[in-house]
């Protein structure tokens, strides 16, 4: 990993002695320093704003708290670790994903380029591009699925930014293929890994420059902390995001950098348990004749499977499909007992929600996203159709 002077700090950067392990031994491990007899195998957050700072700050790994944190440093490498086991890589963390997705536009684009955006990806998007826009900064749009973001290539492009699996809409697009065509043109590509996890797709060994993410969702997965990321193999990128967040300020707190990192232990229990269960839900909302657009990256029968199975190693937590109505859906919703009805997705505890209530995604009145959590997936289709049948039910 690169410290805030920009020089290597000892026994950070990717790989960290994991070599050759599984995953699930790689998520228990990712991250933690060499054993030290007598203290404990993962270290306390470091709750400091500046350090003992003697002679040349330059050649200090720590001088002050909005440059770089112990803490930080250990979750840095868990992520470099889990996003690049292959080969070595930098990662940076950030107090949310949304703060992550700023920092690689706002760090890499500048007035006269452009960059290529999904038009179904996440809703705060937009917002993001806006703000560039009145800096000079142009953006192309094209959805996730189908060959609309290689025809948006054409001519300069500077950036291309994935998401795949889509949030909500759950399309995925061929990132070898994007990542071929867009450096044949001397473009970037940074890929949003959120609803993946880097245990569910690896976009750095598919060919892409930047992994971004909200770990909020299920990379922390217990819905207590706010982070996001930004992972590379690429020196001077890392420089770059890294600059940014010392300059901006959008550090993460040293106490949700440590729950995080614990959390990741059981990263590859939680996202087989959430495959399961999602495909086991998936299968029993197909049968049910009020629920139309059923999509779930994972069901042999989904437009986007043969693409997914391609690139990635698990499907996700997310399912989603509509139901006839704005009415329709929410008496559904309100008819739930074990799943939640919160925003947000990846968290071992199931929520759902009616998306359109934002207004920021093109979907459907009765559009529901459905987070499949780690409960027992036969009490989850049980809540689930007894809530569609309440729903379902004739009102005065």
């Amino acid at each position: 990993m690169i410290g805030h002077n920009g020089a290597e700090i000892d026994g950070v950067g990717g790989l960290g002695g994991l070599d050759g392990v599984g995953e699930g031994t790689r998520a228990v491990r990712a991250g933690l320093p060499d054993a030290e007899p007598y203290r404990p195998p993962m270290p306390g957050p470091v709750l400091a704003a500046h350090y003992h700072l003697p002679g040349d700050p330059a050649a200090a790994p720590y001088g002050y708290g909005r440059e770089a944190n112990p803490t930080w440093t250990l979750l840095e490498r868990a992520v470099a670790d889990l996003e690049s086991p292959t080969a070595p890589a930098h990662a940076t963390v950030f107090p949310s994903g949304i703060a992550a997705t700023a920092a690689v536009l706002f760090a890499l684009l500048r007035p006269g380029d452009t960059a290529v955006l999904p038009s179904d990806g996440y809703q705060l998007l937009p917002r993001v591009r806006a703000r560039l826009e009145a800096f000079g900064v142009t953006f192309r749009t094209a959805p996730t699925g189908g060959d609309a973001q290689l025809a948006a290539l054409d001519g300069g492009v500077r950036l291309l930014w994935l998401e795949t699996p889509s949030n909500p809409g759950l399309d995925v697009c061929d990132i070898r293929r994007l990542c071929a065509a867009a450096h044949a043109g001397g473009a970037l590509v940074a890929v949003d890994n959120t609803l993946a996890t880097p245990l569910g797709q690896r976009p750095l060994d598919l060919g892409a420059d930047l992994s971004v993410a909200s770990g909020t969702k299920a990379f922390n997965g217990h819905g207590d902390v706010l982070l996001g990321y930004v992972a590379t193999r690429d020196d001077r990128l890392a420089d770059e995001i890294r600059a940014w967040r010392t300059t901006t300020g959008a550090i993460l707190g040293p106490m949700e950098a440590w729950l995080a990192h614990r959390g990741l232990a059981t990263l590859h229990l939680r996202t087989d348990r959430q495959q399961a269960n999602a495909l086991a839900v998936a299968a029993a909302l197909r049968e049910r004749p009020e629920v139309t657009g059923l999509r779930y990256p994972g069901l042999p029968d989904d437009p986007a499977h043969a693409t997914a199975a391609a690139q990635m190693r698990r499907y996700g937590c997310v399912v989603s499909f509509t139901l006839p109505d704005r009415e329709r859906a929410e008496r559904f919703l309100a008819a739930l007992s074990l799943v939640g009805d919160a925003t947000s997705f990846g968290g071992v505890r199931s929520t759902a929600e009616r998306r359109a209530r934002w207004g920021g995604d093109p979907v459907a009145e009765g559009f529901i996203r459905l987070s499949v959590g780690v409960e027992d997936a036969d009490d989850l289709i049980a809540d689930l159709c007894a809530a569609l049948d309440t729903a379902s039910e004739a009102r005065p």
